[in-house]
């Protein structure tokens, strides 16, 4: 087991601009809570991106100013949000509805650990005490079309995070299309992790060292 806590690499803005540069411009995104809410502030200008909350506000702005909350309008992580012209608000249960049919383009979630083939735990440790549900994280990784994680690469005790098989109780399996942590960017094919970027002075082989899973690289012509 990888106890090492020294790793380095980017930091967590750098982790959250990194996703935002992957979100393709008119794509519709649900932003899950903590790190990823943080993507929205990178987001290159002049591409437009529409967020979506669970709880019913599609066209979600950035987070207001310090006097000018309004407490009737938060996301699903119960923070204040601004909405942008031509937001609109509607039904919890329409709001699934969308996340179930479909029609959300990206999601982008924290996890607790992601296995080499895709699989997912993000909502509970199965401790006793631990988070008594899993939210709409379920239906966001089984209805969204893409789904990004972003994450520490290891525990605060050096444990890693990418693991062979999840020993947490899944929020679904084989639903993990990329990976973001502050040493690499991992892209998970045909039930393998490849290594799309590594962060500064991280080797390969110093990434799979921290570790658990095995880690592929692409090829030459394919990177």
């Amino acid at each position: 087991m990888v106890t090492e806590t020294n790793i380095g690499g980017w930091s967590i803005s750098q982790m959250a601009q990194k996703v935002a540069m992957d979100i393709q411009d008119g794509a519709y995104v649900n932003l899950g809570i903590g790190i990823p809410e943080m993507v929205a502030g990178f987001i290159p200008e002049g591409r437009e991106v529409i967020y979506h909350t669970e709880n019913g506000l599609l066209g979600m702005g950035k987070v207001p100013e310090a006097g000018f909350e309004d407490p009737e309008l938060i996301n699903a992580g119960k923070k204040c949000v601004t909405a942008i012209p031509g937001a609109c608000y509607f039904h919890h249960a329409d709001s699934f509805t969308m996340i179930r049919g479909g029609h959300i383009d990206v999601c982008v979630l924290g996890a607790l650990q992601v296995s080499e083939e895709g699989d997912l735990a993000n909502w509970s440790t199965g401790e006793p005490g631990a988070i008594p549900a899993v939210g709409g994280a379920m239906d966001l990784v089984a209805g969204v079309k893409t789904i990004y994680v972003i994450m520490q690469h290891n525990t605060k005790t050096g444990e890693s995070k990418i693991v062979r098989q999840c020993t947490y109780p899944l929020t679904g399996k084989g639903v993990v299309n990329r990976i973001y942590t502050n040493l690499a960017i991992l892209d998970v094919v045909g039930k393998k992790l490849f290594v799309r970027e590594l962060a500064p002075e991280v080797t390969f082989e110093y990434l799979q060292k921290l570790t658990e899973a095995k880690l592929e690289r692409y090829s030459d012509d394919t990177n």
